[in-house]
């Protein structure tokens, strides 16, 4: 999928901020001015931070970088979802646990007792526990896997953060900021851009923006993941031995 046009993304209604009244004026510089009391992004610049945004996304995915992406928004989930598992990515989907980042030796230690759980319930071996014991058990995986089944692959701290709702998931936000963690993202008009290192400013809340700019994040980082999955095959081609054969005359 090609980078959108300024015309497909009007169409996506990725023009339209929050009313005027709930603004965060730092936004005003990515703004083209306001209709009926609803602050209008300037689509030139919501082109331009998409754009910005992929390209260096790309170049973490290319290089094998963990990029965790966040979004407890009903509308973004199915799209964060897809994402997590076409590009092989952590994601947070449901209530942001604090202390995910900030806290992140005592939450490996939760993870790793949540993957050992889970890894008893496979292989059989919950069955040495009473029956009353596995029920309790099973409770507790339930839960830690609606909160942590997304960050299952996480082994360490993400090179980066993709929050698709500044607003919403702020203690995401700010987890990544206090540790220098690069930040990207969908900037609406009642965010703060300087959080970022790099955002889309634009609608965060209309289904049919978040379907494209979410869209076309996922194809511009699957393109750059199979680029890196080429390459190993492209080197081992260009190394291998070939085969002469000689004429005889």
């Amino acid at each position: 999928m090609p980078i959108p046009s300024e015309k497909q993304l009007l169409q996506a209604a990725c023009h339209f901020g929050h009313p005027q009244q709930k603004w965060n004026p730092k936004i005003a510089p990515y703004l083209y001015g306001s209709l009926k009391g609803i602050h209008i992004f300037d689509l030139a610049q919501t082109r331009a931070g998409l754009i910005q945004v992929c390209e260096e996304m790309k170049k973490l995915q290319a290089e094998g970088k963990n990029i965790l992406f966040v979004s407890t928004k009903q509308q973004a989930i199915p799209h964060i979802e897809r994402i997590g598992h076409d590009l092989n990515q952590p994601v947070v989907t449901k209530k942001w646990i604090a202390g995910l980042l900030t806290n992140w030796p005592t939450l490996k230690r939760r993870l790793q007792y949540y993957l050992d759980l889970r890894r008893s319930f496979q292989t059989g071996d919950v069955e040495k526990y009473t029956k009353k014991e596995q029920t309790h058990l099973r409770k507790e995986l339930t839960k830690l896997d609606s909160a942590l089944s997304g960050v299952s692959t996480m082994t360490g701290l993400p090179d980066a953060v993709f929050v698709v709702d500044a607003v919403r998931d702020h203690v995401a936000v700010l987890e990544a900021k206090k540790l220098g963690i690069p930040l990207y993202g969908i900037c609406d008009s009642n965010a703060d851009p300087d959080e970022f290192t790099a955002c889309v400013p634009a609608n965060d809340d209309a289904v049919k923006s978040i379907d494209l700019l979410l869209g076309t994040i996922l194809e511009e980082l699957s393109s750059a993941k199979m680029q890196k999955k080429a390459a190993p095959e492209k080197k081992e081609e260009e190394n291998a031995p070939r085969n002469v054969i000689a004429s005889s005359y």
